[in-house]
């Protein structure tokens, strides 16, 4: 019985950054024998099992053979005959398919440590394309590691694009789609990812509504790069550099879905975008089955951004509608989030990176003006029911009218 570190910790610490996750092969074991060791069995699918004393995760070394569409269509057979390098050729990338004893001695059948080197991302093996979530994790690595300079190697783009063709993509659960699309959307380039996805047609099978902003020009002069589908890359690069959460990044990358169903006749203008692309915002929620704060950030995001954009201009009462859409009494966040994918937007415009958005502080502002009316003077004055909500709207709109004056002058 011998116990290997496998894939992402032996690749991460070949890159010299921090091993996070450390998975372990055993080889020459058999179930019972583990269980004699009181390690306690956990997964369905295949033999994982969890050390007694640390919980971390020990696998035997298995090998698997296709047997229905998608992701769970695997038949896996483990057993003490079953080798390293048996184990290893199953797996996804070169990169990720090395192993090393307790003494660091590496065990590379299929040239993980020469891509690494030279920064490809490579298939081990044409098995490869016998799983569409592939497609994904290979996109999501070559957006974590795209700051290092590792790129797709062409062969392996073009397993992905015979996956992407072949239907299995459409296999895929929503729930197993979600977790690498959510995972990408939080590595350091985003954009890389959406675009790998594109590179092999991915993108048109799982997300047409994004794909389909590519080659849709916008007005040039609030626009530079024109094509709003490097827009939408740009604005996800941005939210990354930013930090920005999960709702953030999700809300910029489907901002702008109504672009693509504007009329070629009407470019580059893009008249009452922001409603047209809320049936589609939806569709692509659903499909994935977002989570909700995602979910609602991504349609308010794409309904309200261009107010977002002209706050300055907006008068009191539609900041105060704007204001009340958000719930920015019960749900300050939220609001804030908002803002903060309305900057991303306003920054993902080719040069104009790093301009101010003075916008955002002006909606603080607004917020702040509107949250500060007390509700006590109105209920003491014999409001209630509807008539207190109208008396309290009234007092908010009075608010901004002093706050917008103030602002101005």
């Amino acid at each position: 019985m011998q116990v290997y570190k496998v894939g992402g910790a032996v690749r991460d610490r070949l890159l010299g950054l921090p091993v996070t996750d450390i998975d372990r092969v055993v080889v020459g074991a058999t179930t019972e024998e583990m269980l004699a060791q009181g390690f306690r069995p956990v997964g369905a699918d295949f033999p994982v099992f969890l050390h007694p004393k640390t919980g971390e995760e020990y696998a035997l070394a298995r090998t698997e053979r296709k047997s229905g569409r998608g992701y769970g269509g695997f038949t896996f057979y483990a057993s003490p005959e079953v080798t390293l390098e048996e184990d290893l050729i199953r797996r996804d990338l070169t990169i990720n398919a090395m192993a090393e004893d307790d003494q660091q001695n590496l065990t590379d059948p299929y040239h993980g440590q020469r891509d690494l080197q030279a920064r490809i991302l490579r298939h081990v093996s044409p098995a490869f394309a016998e799983d569409p979530l592939r497609v994904l994790r290979v996109a999501r690595f070559a957006a974590r590691y795209a700051g290092l300079g590792f790129t797709v190697a062409p062969e392996t783009l073009e397993l992905m694009r015979q996956l992407s063709k072949s239907g299995e993509l459409q296999a895929l659960t929503a729930e197993r789609s979600w977790k690498e699309i959510s995972r990408a959307l939080m590595e350091d380039q985003p954009q890389v990812f959406i675009q790998v996805l594109r590179d092999c047609g991915a993108l048109e099978v799982l997300m047409p509504e994004v794909d389909a902003l590519f080659g849709v020009p916008q007005p040039e002069t609030h626009h530079p790069e024109i094509d709003t589908g490097l827009h939408t890359l740009s604005v996800l690069q941005q939210a990354a550099l930013h930090k920005q959460p999960l709702t953030v990044r999700w809300a910029c990358l489907l901002h702008d879905l109504g672009k693509g169903l504007t009329p070629q006749e009407q470019w580059p203008r893009h008249i009452a975008h922001e409603h047209t692309g809320l049936k589609l915002i939806k569709a692509v929620n659903e499909r994935f089955k977002a989570p909700k704060d995602c979910h609602e950030l991504a349609l308010l995001v794409g309904q309200y951004h261009t107010h977002g954009h002209r706050a300055l201009e907006l008068k009191a009462s539609t900041l105060l509608e704007l204001l009340q859409s958000f719930d920015v009494y019960r749900r300050p966040q939220r609001f804030e989030e908002f803002i903060a994918a309305c900057e991303m937007d306003a920054r993902g415009r080719k040069g104009l990176e790093q301009r101010s958005y003075p916008q955002a502080d002006y909606l603080r502002g607004a917020a702040t003006a509107a949250r500060g009316v007390a509700v006590q003077p109105l209920l003491e004055q014999g409001f209630k029911g509807p008539a207190l909500g109208e008396a309290l709207k009234r007092e908010r709109l009075k608010a901004l009218k002093a706050y917008k004056e103030a602002a101005s002058g």
